[in-house]
């Protein structure tokens, strides 16, 4: 047992027992990891105002033979231009959906942890936050080495081919239609 420091951005979360919570974080060092916070559901936690979804947060673990556990956590950055534009949640789930479904468990992808924070900073500017989202798709492919942007084309559409790769459908990208 020992005691890791990291950084990550909050991808999911959910509920397990009666105060627990199961995060998906996407980290700098090892790349998309499950976390197990303790009691975060009580009233009396100081930690659970951090672990909302799209923080960026700093993290200090108990690793162990199970998952982390999460012991303390400090907010970097919580982006909440997004959080009040409904529009801006829309697409920043869609973002969280597509980095959790296309990346690997426990594996290091610092290029992937950076665009992610570029594009949740871009999602909080204003501008053309459709073609923001379009490139990021196209540069997430090609970092993961699903498709070489060399062969790709202005009729690539992204969102598509990302939905053939998993084989479903993605959940929020019907939503983005609604909104732009």
């Amino acid at each position: 047992m020992r005691i890791q420091k990291t950084e990550g951005i909050i991808l999911k979360r959910r509920n397990i027992g009666e105060a627990d919570r199961l995060l998906t974080v996407f980290t700098k060092e090892s790349g998309k990891i499950q976390i197990k916070a303790v009691g975060v559901r009580k009233i009396t936690s100081r930690r659970s105002s951090h672990i909302e979804l799209l923080n960026h947060v700093a993290f200090t673990l108990h690793t162990g033979k199970a998952a982390p556990i999460l012991t303390e956590a400090t907010t970097l950055e919580n982006y909440t231009f997004i959080k009040n534009d409904l529009r801006r949640v829309g697409l920043a789930y869609h973002i969280c959906e597509i980095i959790d479904a296309l990346c690997a468990q426990d594996q290091e992808h610092r290029s992937v942890f950076f665009l992610l924070q570029n594009i949740l900073h871009d999602i909080s500017e204003e501008g053309n936050v459709v073609q923001k989202i379009y490139d990021f798709e196209i540069d997430l492919l090609h970092h993961l080495g699903f498709y070489p942007k060399s062969e790709m084309n202005k009729n690539f559409n992204p969102s598509y081919f990302i939905e053939g790769l998993l084989e479903r459908k993605l959940k929020a990208r019907p939503l983005l239609h609604k909104f732009y």
